[in-house]
């Protein structure tokens, strides 16, 4: 699924776009998303977007109301600028005409997404977004933050790191991926881990996924970013899906397992 690197390129990708913009029609042609896409949304055409964020995996539009859009692309959505008069694709539930001429068009096979019209004054409030945890790229996800979460917590680091309650954002590929550039086995009990170690972990969480922003995301099936095209951070994964393959690092085989029902890759001999 769309991942925080994903979903920060398609906010990046976007941005330049539509923020200032008029929304001069919204067309709804499925409204059965994960939840259903908010009743009288379409009340928004005439109303502008005045910027565009990112909350772990959810894009803010703000609106000139105070009002804000939130979307989740869910397992295999994605967002795409676009010509109105482009045909409409299968799995193309929801377009949003612009001032400027272009179309933001919600494209989503899986029917995984949302799209919410959120009128409270803090869209933060919403049940949604009020209990994450803090942004890994931001300050206030540090070593005393981590440090004290896994001193009450007995599951596996991945698990741990994993857990939008602790820090958004870090999914199933760049947990692996981090934990790799950590040299920490994926399965070790969080509480055990030495505080030296969690302060290598922070750094490789935060390194791992401003990479993978800069390459546009990985490759995963489903994704495509604002342009269409797929990311490419893939070619750069030192262990995730590469299950028997040489380690990059040591040329030691990959080994995988199975944790937390995900697939876990990790190097016996980098990580320890």
């Amino acid at each position: 699924m769309p991942e925080l690197p994903e979903v920060e390129t398609t906010r990046r990708g976007i941005e330049p776009h539509v923020t200032g913009e008029r929304m001069t029609e919204w067309i709804i042609r499925r409204h059965d998303l994960r939840l259903p896409v908010s009743e009288n949304i379409e009340a928004l055409a005439g109303k502008s977007i005045v910027r565009v964020t990112r909350r772990s995996k959810y894009l803010l539009l703000a609106i000139d109301d105070s009002s804000t859009v939130l979307i989740h692309l869910g397992m295999s959505g994605s967002l795409r600028v676009i010509d109105p008069a482009e045909a409409w694709k299968k799995h193309d539930h929801i377009g949003i005409t612009l001032g400027n001429g272009k179309q933001l068009r919600f494209h989503d096979p899986r029917r995984f997404g949302l799209v919410l019209w959120l009128t409270e004054a803090d869209p933060m409030c919403h049940d949604l977004l009020k209990n994450l945890g803090p942004e890994p790229l931001q300050k206030g996800f540090t070593v005393d933050h981590l440090k004290s979460v896994c001193a009450k917590r007995s599951a596996a680091i991945k698990l741990v790191i994993m857990d939008a309650k602790t820090v958004v954002g870090v999914g199933n590929i760049y947990a692996s991926e981090a934990l790799f550039r950590a040299g920490i086995r994926p399965a070790t009990v969080a509480n055990k881990i030495s505080k030296l170690r969690l302060q290598k972990l922070v750094v490789s969480i935060r390194e791992v996924l401003s990479a993978s922003i800069l390459e546009g995301g990985t490759t995963l099936r489903d994704f495509l970013n604002s342009d269409g095209q797929p990311g490419y951070f893939k070619q750069r994964l030192f262990v995730y899906d590469r299950k028997g393959e040489s380690c990059r690092v040591c040329g030691t085989p990959i080994l995988q397992a199975v944790l937390g029902q995900r697939a876990t890759y990790w190097c016996p001999v980098c990580q320890k």
